[in-house]
């Protein structure tokens, strides 16, 4: 629990958002240097472990990119307008303390608005949109602010951390989907294989899927799967009609997502994790997800095909600062994915 725990805590805590994960990429290069054979880094960003062996070839994916903003625009008074990168639902972005990644440093910023004492009573009533929040980093005037190396194009992320809550569950921010590499890393401490493993940081999901895209396609692996996050129903907000899915009771194999307009996981691979989960007494839960997709949906539809499933750690607040998961989910997560790699050759491997 320990090492999954400092492997999700350095990845959440670091900043990185779609197109501009070096933070992240840093940090996973030095664990993958220590867990694989050899590391490299293509031409769109993904870093790639690869794990030798002489049996089936086995990708592993987790994207680096967290959501985020980059700044637009600088006013004469020196605040900053921005736009979103990746998916954000307004109301959680008013007032959060957030750090813009300039050439000369972090700069540390919060988002404001006008307040709820100057506006009408019509206004009061409405979600304030992100086209109308800015960042005040307490700069005198607009070159004020681009002294501090601040102009348009400069990334900017959440300021939060890692805390502990009780039962072994944490909070944070970018869990989506530094806990998928975190499972990915801690998986590849656990497996013993035979097989070649691919263990992908791929970039640019929040903003398209990118990273994975190439990555699969220059890889070619005759099976895939995909460590990411779900979203439970067992919180005040979530009917069970949407999931009988929550945490504490083991990471989610997931069977369709979108409602099938993203993956529709094959049969085979379902099988594969199931009976693999069942096999080694790891708990699992079912995910049929109405909404969202992972980089399983681009690596499926990747040359010929290539069968693909995604195991997911239920995570609460997804796209939020304060996402919350379970730890116990975490590492059970990393043994299913350890134990499918262990066995993949004898469901994918050649017939004799």
């Amino acid at each position: 629990m320990k090492q999954i725990r400092k492997y999700l805590t350095e990845l959440s805590n670091a900043h990185g958002i779609s197109g501009y994960e070096g933070g992240a990429r840093d940090i996973i290069s030095g664990y993958l240097e220590k867990l694989t054979d050899r590391v490299e880094i293509d031409v769109l960003g993904n870093v790639v472990g690869i794990k030798e062996g002489d049996g089936l070839k086995v990708m592993i994916a987790a994207h680096m990119d967290e959501i985020g903003f980059m700044v637009k625009h600088i006013d004469d008074s020196g605040f900053i307008r921005f736009t979103p990168i990746g998916g954000w639902f307004s109301q959680v972005v008013l007032s959060q303390r957030v750090i813009l990644h300039t050439g000369k440093g972090m700069v540390y910023g919060v988002v404001g608005s006008k307040p709820p004492h100057v506006m009408k009573e019509d206004e009061k009533g409405k979600a304030i949109k992100i086209e109308d929040m800015f960042i005040d980093v307490g700069a005198k005037n607009k070159e004020d602010a681009k002294s501090l190396g601040i102009e348009p194009g400069t990334p900017v992320t959440l300021d939060r951390e890692v805390v502990d809550l009780a039962n072994n569950r944490v909070t944070g921010k970018a869990f989506d989907d530094r806990a998928g590499v975190a499972m990915m890393l801690r998986a590849l401490e656990m497996m013993e294989t035979d097989a070649t493993v691919y263990a992908v940081g791929t970039v640019q999901e929040e903003v398209g899927l990118k990273g994975a895209r190439t990555s699969a396609f220059g890889l070619n692996p005759d099976v895939a799967i995909v460590a990411e996050v779900g979203i439970p129903a067992d919180h005040p907000g979530m009917e069970k009609k949407y999931s009988d899915t929550k945490l504490g009771e083991g990471p989610m194999i997931t069977v369709i997502d979108a409602g099938g307009r993203g993956l529709i996981t094959p049969r085979p691979v379902l099988e594969w994790l199931r009976k693999t989960a069942e096999e080694n007494g790891i708990k699992y839960q079912l995910e049929v997800a109405e909404g969202g997709t992972t980089d399983a949906t681009v690596i499926h539809l990747t040359r010929s095909g290539i069968p693909v499933g995604v195991v997911g750690v239920p995570t609460r607040y997804i796209h939020t600062p304060v996402e919350v998961l379970s730890l116990e989910d975490l590492l059970n997560g990393s043994k299913l994915i350890a134990k499918a790699v262990e066995s993949a050759d004898k469901y994918f491997g050649r017939k004799e």
